[in-house]
């Protein structure tokens, strides 16, 4: 009694196992895909679902056939998502489609491995690679990468005591732009040294902001 075996499913790409019965010799058709067709458990490879049909010879001559579904699933659509830049100390969310199940690597910097879009907060520069899993248990990866950009280096002045009328400049460094608050008694919130005239005793915090935009405040101390 010839027996192809059981139906079964494949990723493209993966491999199965046939298994026939039922005679003392046997041959498959197609070849193709196939890592020989005259034994009774050849590894079937196949590029497309595929209909595999097994000729069984008992010891008496005596030939049956069966044949055997081998069906072949695509990969997922794997997508991590676009690469990103991201200033130091400042997360983002990731967002990987096209399954079911996700799983994240490097963990360092992520909030949870396992779901499509953890939050990641890397202290460097890396590239976060995912693999994405369907209902098929199919598996494909991709990858993005997040750059890290430095905040600005600010360097204010020293706490200063002026009399009521008296002026002094503000003096920061270390970025492109530049925004004072408050407004009170400043010649300009948005140069890198106003001219500070200020009423009463004022602190002036200065937000800075680099060529990657990223932004850091400070204040005199």
């Amino acid at each position: 009694l010839a027996d192809a075996g059981n139906p079964s499913a494949v990723c493209i790409g993966d491999s199965t196992q046939l298994l026939a019965s039922g005679g003392a010799s046997y041959v498959w058709n197609p070849v193709s895909g196939l890592s020989s067709s005259t034994v009774f458990n050849p590894y079937a490879y196949p590029s497309s679902s595929t209909i595999y049909h097994v000729k069984v010879t008992d010891l008496n001559g005596c030939i049956n056939y069966d044949s055997v579904l081998i069906s072949v699933n695509p990969l997922p659509n794997a997508d991590a998502g676009n690469s990103l830049a991201i200033c130091y100390s400042h997360g983002t969310n990731l967002q990987a489609t096209g399954g079911t199940g996700y799983l994240w690597h490097p963990t360092a910097g992520l909030s949870d491995s396992t779901i499509d879009n953890p939050f990641a907060n890397p202290s460097s520069t890396t590239w976060y690679y995912v693999m994405v899993t369907d209902q098929h248990n199919c598996r494909k990866s991709d990858s993005l990468l997040v750059t890290v950009n430095p905040l600005p280096s600010v360097i204010t002045g020293n706490d200063t005591i002026i009399c009521n009328g008296d002026g002094i400049h503000l003096n920061a460094t270390g970025a492109n732009t530049y925004h004072w608050v408050p407004a009170f008694g400043l010649s300009n919130q948005n140069i890198a040294n106003p001219v500070a005239n200020p009423t009463v005793t004022t602190t002036y915090v200065v937000t800075v902001t680099n060529s990657s935009l990223c932004t850091k405040k400070d204040l005199p101390t």
